[in-house]
């Protein structure tokens, strides 16, 4: 039997886990810091892709990772045109303004990282490309994926 008793909860609670345990190794041990990098740089990617491209990124997450991914979207206001790698991390610096401090260039390499890991590769390629070049240039090729 499983802890909640409905198993596609019990999966998306654990891979959530192991995806905060990856950002925990990079950003140190604390589990609701791991949560609020994740959750501030998937905004801030969220809000700098188009519509479609977006959904297809969501699809791929954990339910429970889909769901802050999700939180205060407002696809009319999409995407956002940041142009440089500056404007990126500062939309993540916002993000992250109430919690512990965090280095956003660390902390986007780091999910981007996890991404890299989880994701399709091609799903990433396509995201990637969709970034400006300075900010593509923080996400591990994937084809290099190991």
């Amino acid at each position: 039997m499983s802890d909640s008793g409905v198993a596609v909860f019990d999966k998306t609670l654990q891979t959530t886990h192991i995806w905060l345990d990856e950002i925990m190794e990079h950003q140190g041990p604390d589990r609701q810091r791991a949560w609020h990098i994740l959750s501030a740089v998937l905004h801030t990617l969220r809000d700098r892709l188009s519509a479609d491209l977006s959904a297809h990124l969501s699809a791929q997450l954990p339910l429970l990772v889909r769901g802050t991914y999700y939180d205060q979207y407002e696809p009319s206001k999409q995407p956002v045109q940041s142009r440089t790698l500056d404007e990126f991390l500062g939309r993540v610096k916002e993000e992250l303004a109430f919690s512990r401090p965090v280095d956003a260039k660390e902390a986007v390499q780091t999910v981007f990282h996890v991404l890299s890991h989880h994701l399709d590769p091609g799903e990433v390629r396509k995201i990637r490309e969709s970034l400006p070049q300075d900010v593509r240039a923080l996400w591990p090729d994937p084809t290099q994926r190991q």
